[in-house]
């Protein structure tokens, strides 16, 4: 094993002493992101489509004549996909749909007393706006995780914004998936000032009720800094991976695994806690192994080095402590002892069960969303879903016999909290019953 490889080596209880720090994984800390996030998104609510033009030019070295990417091009794209890719595309599309669908929520009626009715139901957001990565790689994968559950819950506009790539558009795999998608509206816009224009509006693009989807650290802070203004989904930063390997995990497996999740960008983080100091041995031999032949060999060194830790414990309980703790984006959990614990496990985006089950394949194909929330963000947000793309209706009936009934009760209540037109509103329902 190589320990210079990863940033944080050894026992979870000699780590301990350095927790906070391995845990530091937010992107918001950064004082020059947030101002020049400010900034930006300042530059777009005053000017609008010119802000967005300058942006282009200036962030992204595009000269743009027009922000909105032409109906056509998405369909050229999508004819222009070589039958495999489409195909694997589609395929994924079909298995967003059917699990996003079957998270649609059901009206929820409840008769508290006789005569007191409460229900609630779910309504579809009126328009949605979707953000797609670009810079050092097109992500049509996400175009599908976002649009499609909005689709599927009924969300009347859902546009797109996705920075330039190589000229004008973006990338044609990102056109192809907005196509297969039912995107309404394209635009060739990126970073914080495309959060900025679907956050506020500008004279070409509209203002949505909520932006979801991945983005770099500008984008991420750029959504927290409009999410009184509009809503958003979960905190999302830089990639993250936990893996839990029991005694009987196959190593290659487990190293293959976090090489995968490490070529993301140099500030993801890879984390291993393995079930006793041999096997960490025995991963990171693996992953010595594998290395050499990796594509993305240098910004799978720079993340490991960064961000990286091969740990281990003696027990899973101890593990799962630390997951619980960790909160990451990713937790696979590799050996028969570690599967078994599926139920304990708590604050995590979402859970592989299993060497088969391969992050890559939750990436792409198996429907389950792959828009997560990361930095430790998982003790309080989920992933994506359906029900990011609805609001809460909660309706009440009440008969004029149950209004009588309550209306003592409320009339103590409200002359409790000092609110005398409260109670005088209450009481007029039991004289209504106790005239003749």
């Amino acid at each position: 094993m190589s320990p210079s490889r990863f940033r944080f080596t050894g026992s979870l209880g000699t780590v301990n002493e350095r927790l906070t720090e391995l845990f530091d994984r937010a992107t918001s800390s950064d004082p020059v992101i947030r101002a020049r996030t400010a900034q930006i998104i300042q530059r777009v609510r005053a000017h609008g489509d010119a802000a967005l033009i300058e942006l282009a030019h200036q962030l992204d070295d595009v000269s743009l004549t027009a922000l909105e990417v032409p109906r056509h091009e998405q369909d050229r794209a999508l004819a222009g996909l070589e039958p495999a890719v489409r195909g694997a595309m589609e395929r994924a599309a079909r298995n967003i749909a059917a699990v996003h669908r079957a998270m649609l929520p059901a009206v929820i009626e409840v008769e508290v007393e006789p005569g007191i009715t409460v229900g609630r139901r779910a309504d579809p957001l009126g328009a949605v706006g979707v953000y797609a990565p670009g810079g050092r790689a097109a992500y049509p994968s996400s175009v599908l995780m976002g649009a499609i559950p909005a689709r599927v819950a009924g969300v009347g506009s859902v546009i797109l914004c996705s920075p330039p790539s190589g000229g004008a558009l973006p990338s044609p795999f990102v056109l192809a998936a907005a196509a297969l998608a039912g995107v309404d509206r394209v635009f060739a816009i990126g970073g914080a000032g495309a959060v900025a224009a679907m956050a506020f509006g500008t004279e070409t693009v509209p203002r949505v009720d909520r932006v979801v989807g991945p983005g770099n650290a500008y984008v991420t802070e750029a959504k927290l800094q409009v999410c009184g203004t509009v809503g958003i989904d979960a905190p999302a930063g830089p990639s993250e991976l936990l893996i839990i390997a029991g005694t009987d995990a196959p190593v290659d497996i487990i190293a293959r695994e976090a090489i995968a999740q490490a070529e993301h960008d140099p500030r993801a983080s890879v984390v291993i806690v393995a079930l006793g100091a041999a096997g960490a041995e025995q991963i990171g031999c693996a992953l010595e192994t594998l290395l050499p032949d990796t594509p993305r060999f240098g910004t799978v060194r720079e993340s490991l080095a960064s961000r990286g830790a091969l740990l281990w414990c003696d027990g899973v309980g101890e593990a799962l402590a630390f997951a619980a703790r960790y909160a990451p984006e990713h937790l696979l959990l590799v050996g028969a002892e570690c599967e078994r614990s599926v139920p304990n496990v708590r604050h995590a985006g979402t859970v592989f069960v299993g060497a088969s089950s391969s992050v890559a394949f939750g990436d792409y194909l198996t429907g389950a969303n792959h828009v997560l929330p990361t930095g430790g963000a998982a003790r309080a947000y989920s992933g994506l879903s359906t029900l990011d793309f609805l609001r809460w209706t909660t309706y009440q009936r009440i008969t004029p016999a149950a209004a009588a009934g309550l209306a003592t009760d409320v009339e103590r209540f409200a002359c409790a909290e000092g609110l005398p037109a409260h109670a005088a509103a209450a009481a007029a329902w039991r004289e209504r019953r106790d005239t003749p």
